[in-house]
């Protein structure tokens, strides 16, 4: 089964970035990591996909998770999962 791709924007020293990685990396997933700092058409390819300003933002395939807290939320709800490896078919 295939995982779906995690896209995660992040910037500079963010704790709400570590603790999103933490996260991801507690459950083997792998993610592509775009620095918004770094590049303001990715900062701005960010705010046109998330309509949100701050870091990070979180996408897996094309939904829109939002930042960490929203990740962990999804986790402690029991639904993170389902999101990064979706039923095969």
């Amino acid at each position: 089964m295939a995982d779906a791709a995690v896209t995660m924007y992040t910037g500079g020293f963010c704790p709400y970035c570590m603790r999103a990685r933490a996260l991801l990396e507690s459950k083997g997933v792998k993610w592509q990591e775009i620095d918004i700092e770094a590049d303001a058409a990715q900062r701005a390819e960010m705010i046109a996909r998330s309509g949100r300003r701050s870091v990070p933002q979180i996408f897996i395939g094309e939904h829109h998770v939002g930042g960490s807290e929203e990740l962990r939320d999804l986790e402690r709800a029991g639904q993170l999962d389902a999101l990064l490896r979706p039923p095969s078919g």
